[in-house]
C-alpha cells in the first residue's frame, strides 16, 4: 500500500520533469475555460502567465512563440463571443500583446545573467584547479582520491583544503579546515598549501612542518583585521606515509582524527596520544611541543583523512553522521569507491541538505594477499 502523498509527490516529480509544456498548458487551460464560461468572464490571467512562464523556463525562439499563441489565442476567443471590435477586448489585446514583449525582455535578462553566472562558475572552478589541484592517481603502491563537496552550489572552493606531495622522507599529506568563509578563507587555504608544499620537500620530520606552518598563518593572520585577526585559525592532520615497511606517521592539530579502513572491513580511529591546539593559535600556549603518532598501516589498508563538514553533517532529527559506523564492515575495491560510497551515504544521511564543505582525501596502499 503506498503511503500518504506518495501519489502526490509522483506527480509532482512528473510535474518538475515536464516544465516546458507549462506555456501550453496555461494557452490551452485559458481557452477552454474562455469557452466554457459566461462571456463576460476572461482567461487573460492565463494568457499573460503564458509568455512570462516561458521566459523564466524556455529559450528566447519558445518566449517568442508563447507570446504569439497567447496574442492569437485571446484574438479568437473575443472573435469567437463577438468582443474583439470593442474597447474592452482592444484593451485585453493590448495587454496581452505588452505582457509577451515584456517576457521576451525577461527571457534576455535572465540568459545574460545565467551567462554571466557560468563564466563566475568557471573563473571559481580555475582558482580551485589552482589552489586545490587533484593530487596524482598514484604514487608506488599507493592509489589516491579526493572529494571536495561545497555547502554552497555555486561555489567551487571554500575554507576546507587537502595535498599530497611525494617527497624523500615519504608520501606527505596535508587535510585541514580553515575557520571562516569568503576570500579571506581562500588566502590561508592557498598559504597553508604553499607552505606545505615547500616544507614537505625540505622538513625531515612532520614536526617541523607544523611549525613552518605555524609561521606562515600567523603571518597570514597579521594582515587581516577585526575578529579574523585575533580569533583565526587552521584545524588540520599531517601524515606521512613510509616509502617502505607499515609506518604511518601523523600530526593532528584540532582536527577529526583520521580513519584507517582494515581490508577486512574494520575501521579504526587514529586518535592523537596528546590533545594540541589548531594552527595558528601557538600563542595561547607558546611550550606546546608537536606530538607524532605513529601507527600501523599495513598492505591492503586504507587511510581517510577528512574536514569537519562529514562528522558534523546532520540528519533531520540533528543526529550527526558517524563515519565509523557507517564505513565498519564494508570492504571497498580503492579509494574512489570509498569516497564515492561515503558522500551517498551523507547524502542520504542529511536528505541532501549540506551545511558545511567537506573535504575528503583517501589513499590505499596496495600490496599484500
Amino acid at each position: 500500500m503506498k503511503a500518504p502523498g506518495a501519489g502526490l509527490a509522483a506527480v509532482l516529480r512528473w510535474f518538475l520533469r515536464h516544465l516546458q509544456i507549462v506555456p501550453l498548458l496555461l494557452l490551452v487551460g485559458g481557452v477552454v475555460l474562455d469557452l466554457s464560461t459566461p462571456p463576460h468572464f476572461s482567461a487573460e490571467a492565463f494568457y499573460t502567465a503564458a509568455p512570462m512562464t516561458a521566459a523564466a523556463l524556455l529559450s528566447l525562439r519558445a518566449t517568442v512563440l508563447a507570446g504569439i499563441g497567447a496574442c492569437v489565442a485571446d484574438f479568437a476567443v473575443l472573435t469567437h463571443f463577438g468582443f474583439a471590435a470593442g474597447s474592452g477586448g482592444r484593451s485585453e489585446l493590448a495587454a496581452v500583446a505588452t505582457v509577451s514583449a515584456f517576457a521576451v525582455v525577461v527571457n534576455r535578462l535572465m540568459h545574460y545573467r545565467d551567462v554571466r553566472l557560468q563564466s563566475a562558475r568557471e573563473i571559481a572552478l580555475a582558482v580551485q584547479r589552482a589552489v586545490l589541484p587533484h593530487p596524482p592517481p598514484a604514487i608506488g603502491s599507493l592509489t589516491i582520491a579526493v572529494r571536495y563537496q561545497s555547502a554552497v552550489r555555486e561555489a567551487q572552493i571554500g575554507g576546507d583544503l587537502y595535498g599530497v606531495q611525494d617527497t624523500p622522507y615519504g608520501v606527505r599529506c596535508l587535510v585541514g579546515d580553515v575557520r571562516g568563509k569568503g576570500m579571506e578563507a581562500v588566502a590561508a587555504v592557498d598559504v597553508a598549501l604553499g607552505v606545505f608544499r615547500e616544507a614537505a620537500e625540505e622538513e625531515p620530520a612532520l614536526a617541523g612542518i607544523a611549525e613552518r606552518l605555524e609561521r606562515g598563518l600567523v603571518r597570514e593572520a597579521e594582515r587581516r583585521a577585526g575578529l579574523e585577526r585575533s580569533e583565526g585559525f587552521v584545524t588540520g592532520v599531517l601524515a606521512e606515509i613510509a616509502h617502505a615497511g607499515d609506518e604511518l606517521r601523523l600530526v593532528n592539530r584540532g582536527h577529526p582524527a583520521p580513519l584507517i579502513l582494515q581490508r577486512n572491513g574494520e575501521v579504526h580511529s587514529a586518535e592523537p596520544s596528546e590533545p594540541a591546539l589548531p594552527l595558528c593559535l601557538a600563542g595561547l600556549r607558546p611550550a606546546e611541543a608537536v606530538t607524532t603518532d605513529t601507527v600501523r598501516f599495513p598492505a591492503g589498508a586504507t587511510l581517510l583523512l577528512y574536514t569537519d563538514g562529514l562528522t558534523e553533517a546532520k540528519n533531520h532529527a540533528g543526529v550527526f553522521y558517524d563515519p565509523v559506523a557507517g564505513l565498519a564492515g564494508r570492504v571497498f575495491s580503492g579509494p574512489d569507491e570509498l569516497l564515492d560510497a561515503l558522500l551517498a551515504d551523507v547524502g542520504h544521511h542529511t536528505g541532501g541538505r549540506i551545511t558545511d564543505d567537506m573535504a575528503l582525501l583517501a589513499i590505499t596502499r596496495g600490496g599484500g594477499a
